[in-house]
């Protein structure tokens, strides 16, 4: 009996493998190779330069490390720190949130479980100018429901834009992302055998005991790949930008604010580009680190 490998045409793995690759290579590939390009230029989007540019070498990358300038606001050394503290607190709060939530519901069932996790995974769908404007309106100063609720307990409205910027993006990013961690968490619990929890009580296993013995365990390798995920994603986040504009005063000015900015609001193009080529380096050595890590546990 022929089997079914014999019949399968040997250029058939490449005509189901090519809409995939023309569309990396249309849309990860080139775009990224223009970038890398324009690193290395003085290309402009208005001027004589945007045609008639040239190549400069390492020059944007020296300006972007000058240490001269480089922490003061609004420069890369700046955004730098002010993106490791927004990427900590997200991958902090996301992890955390979604880890307990997780372990709070985990072996129940009910309609609470089922709303609780419909709301939260509706809050990661929903397009980002349709949260970000709610989230607006609550830190509003003067009609923001934040201000409201602390008004109605005796406190003093805060503007959270201006006074709290980073604190303002960082739980807004806690707020939208912590679904992928929930749910990544709830199918990795969900999967453990119950028999290891069963056994550990029947010993007399505290609550403590099997949490940090048994569960944190198993769910290791769940955790790096929230943790490298999350990371990955908010590193490259622009959705801040919508909250604060990466004011006042470049406070919350992430990377991808400042790569926004310098390309396509001042638009120098060739400082741009080195940006974001540094943080794609950045992702590069983080996934290359979470790799070797997976390796070395298996």
């Amino acid at each position: 009996m022929t089997s079914t490998s014999s019949i399968v045409r040997p250029g058939l793995g490449a005509v189901l493998l090519a809409p995939a690759i023309v569309f990396m290579t249309v849309f990860l590939i080139l775009p990224f190779l223009w970038v890398f390009a324009i690193s290395f230029t003085n290309q402009t989007l208005l001027g004589a330069t945007a045609t008639h540019y040239e190549f400069v070498g390492l020059s944007n990358y020296v300006r972007l490390f000058d240490f001269a300038t480089f922490m003061e606001p609004g420069n890369f050394g700046n955004a730098f720190v002010i993106t490791c503290a927004f990427v900590l607190a997200s991958v902090i709060g996301q992890a955390g949130i979604g880890f307990s939530v997780a372990l709070m519901f985990l072996g129940r069932k009910g309609i609470v479980k089922s709303v609780i996790f419909t709301l939260i995974t509706l809050v990661w769908i929903l397009p980002d100018v349709a949260v970000a404007f709610s989230w607006k309106s609550v830190l509003d100063y003067d009609d923001g429901l934040l201000n409201a609720a602390a008004a109605g307990l005796g406190f003093n409205p805060i503007d959270w834009q201006i006074d709290h910027p980073l604190l303002s993006i960082c739980v807004f990013n806690i707020w939208r992302g912590t679904a992928f961690s929930l749910l990544l968490f709830s199918a990795a619990l969900e999967s453990l055998p119950p028999s290891y929890f069963e056994n550990a009580k029947v010993l007399g296993a505290s609550r403590w005991a099997i949490f940090f013995d048994i569960t944190l365990p198993l769910v290791r390798r769940h955790l790096l790949s929230s943790t490298l995920l999350t990371t990955l994603w908010t590193f490259t986040l622009f959705s801040p930008y919508l909250i604060t504009g990466g004011g006042p005063a470049f406070k919350s000015e992430v990377l991808s604010i400042l790569t926004y900015r310098l390309a396509f609001k001042e638009f120098d193009f060739g400082a741009g580009g080195a940006i974001a080529l540094l943080v794609m380096l950045l992702n590069f050595v983080l996934v290359t680190i979470h790799l070797r890590v997976q390796r070395k546990e298996h």
